[in-house]
């Protein structure tokens, strides 16, 4: 399909360099239109906004920079160019200032203007491609997975927006089944990258004694058992993007080597002498307080920082109520269409009794039910299930002792008593304290329970 030709509109006061431009510009199949005042232009902007104005400096009792504040204060993504005068070099670093997308010192040359006027053209298409984007995200983009309309989804679509195109370090919090890996691969979709490869490694899931070799390859008898060369995870990502998942398990030894990586963007494989220059975009998660972490010696404080560049946080499901009617909605479909099945009807009872669950495990643990009962139909399953989990306790029901309490003897005491009652199960002990698997191990490991 052909593109809309660029709309310019031209301000100059001087009668024949105004009929100059226009011919130049008619030439080169712009749509041109011209006014010979700061006030005529702010009438025709009004009547039929252009995508990009050129304007003069010096025009009669006003200046181009009084034109170029009405623009950016009604027009925020038009394009200004502004031609300074006789090569002032302090007017153009005043519009440069006050916005404008570019200037040319006259006297100029024509493939000046034109390349000037190409290269703004490439920068208002690319602020409709991000205000697009940006529509599309903030309207539960399904590509990226994303579902909701609360407020607190709505900051974060706009952080993955305004970071995807960069290759800014992101750090994702939030509990477990929040989506962590789902804003990270938004991220990656959204971004220059997307085409490249995208590699997920769980940093919690790998051996201590096979993290270096995992991460960052080995070569050929570098290790018991290396008979071929193996390309680390880091590497295989290259010119793409990493996500390193629960990053807060990664072994000291090897934060310490992530955080050169990071800083000078080469690693070396374990028995390799020589670097190897790697462009990888770095995204991590966790679901731990990793300042917490540092304060207990277990995580680098410089990684922590080298990660937290940018930080987004996933907010937990009882945080955004008003979207759990949308997830349910949203699951129901994905389900049926992913089994070949008719999309099921829950009835007003059962949709209650899932929307006033507290859901301790997150989107992901409301996506395993809706799946189940695509599945079964069993829409009395479900419910008998929602009122078997376990209730948040009644604060008003328990009085702060005067002397206060030792939390963490309290805690350690309540993990004990769920083992015990479960005889050991750690999946039920987790389930009767409304914790996650992993937040329960985590928990288990910090009191040495393990």
């Amino acid at each position: 399909m052909e593109q809309p030709k660029l709309h310019i509109l031209v301000v100059e006061d001087e009668p024949d360099q105004r009929a100059l431009i226009v011919q130049m510009l008619t030439a080169n199949q712009y749509l041109v239109e011209s006014a010979d005042s700061v006030e005529q232009a702010i009438v025709m902007i009004k009547a039929s906004a252009p995508d990009l104005v050129f304007s003069d400096w010096k025009l009669g009792q006003l200046t181009g920079m009084d034109l170029l504040n009405y623009v950016r204060r009604e027009h925020p993504d038009m394009g200004f160019i502004i031609a300074t005068a006789y090569g002032t070099i302090t007017h153009a670093v005043d519009a440069m200032q006050a916005g404008a997308d570019d200037y040319l010192a006259k006297p100029y040359q024509r493939q000046s203007l034109l390349l000037a006027i190409e290269k703004v053209a490439k920068s208002i298409a690319l602020k409709r491609q991000n205000r697009r984007l940006s529509s599309e995200l903030s309207q539960q983009q399904e590509l990226v997975g994303l579902v909701g309309r609360s407020a607190l989804m709505q900051k974060v679509y706009q952080r993955v927006q305004r970071v995807s195109a960069t290759d800014a370090t992101v750090l994702i919090g939030g509990e477990s089944g929040t989506g962590k890996e789902l804003a990270a691969r938004a991220l990656y979709q959204l971004s220059a990258r997307s085409h490249k490869p995208f590699v997920a490694i769980n940093c919690g899931a790998i051996p201590e004694s096979l993290a270096e070799a995992e991460l960052f390859g080995a070569e050929k008898g570098a290790y018991t058992g290396a008979n071929t060369q193996k390309i680390g995870k880091l590497e295989a990502a290259d010119g793409g993007t990493v996500f390193l998942d629960e990053i807060g398990e990664l072994p000291l030894l090897q934060q310490t080597k992530l955080l050169r990586f990071l800083q000078e963007g080469v690693i070396s494989r374990l028995g390799q002498n020589s670097e190897i220059k790697l462009d990888v975009r770095v995204i991590a998660a966790t679901h731990r307080d990793l300042q917490q972490e540092v304060a207990e010696g277990r995580f680098r404080e410089d990684l922590y920082y080298r990660l937290n560049v940018v930080p987004i946080h996933m907010p937990a499901l009882r945080e955004r109520p008003e979207d759990i009617g949308r997830l349910v909605e949203h699951f129901l479909k994905l389900h049926a269409n992913q089994y070949g099945m008719e999309v099921p009807k829950l009835s007003r009872d059962t949709l209650k009794s899932l929307l006033d669950h507290s859901w301790p495990g997150n989107v992901r643990e409301l996506a395993n039910r809706i799946e189940r009962f695509v599945l079964l139909g069993d829409e009395e399953e479900m419910v008998q299930e929602l009122g078997a989990a376990p209730q948040p306790l009644d604060t008003k029901r328990f009085v702060l002792p005067e002397a206060g309490i030792e939390w963490e003897s309290f805690e350690k005491d309540c993990l004990r008593q769920a083992l015990d009652r479960f005889e050991g199960n750690r999946t039920k002990a987790a389930k009767c304290l409304g914790l996650s698997y992993k937040a329960f191990l985590y928990r288990l490991e910090k009191y040495q329970l393990v």
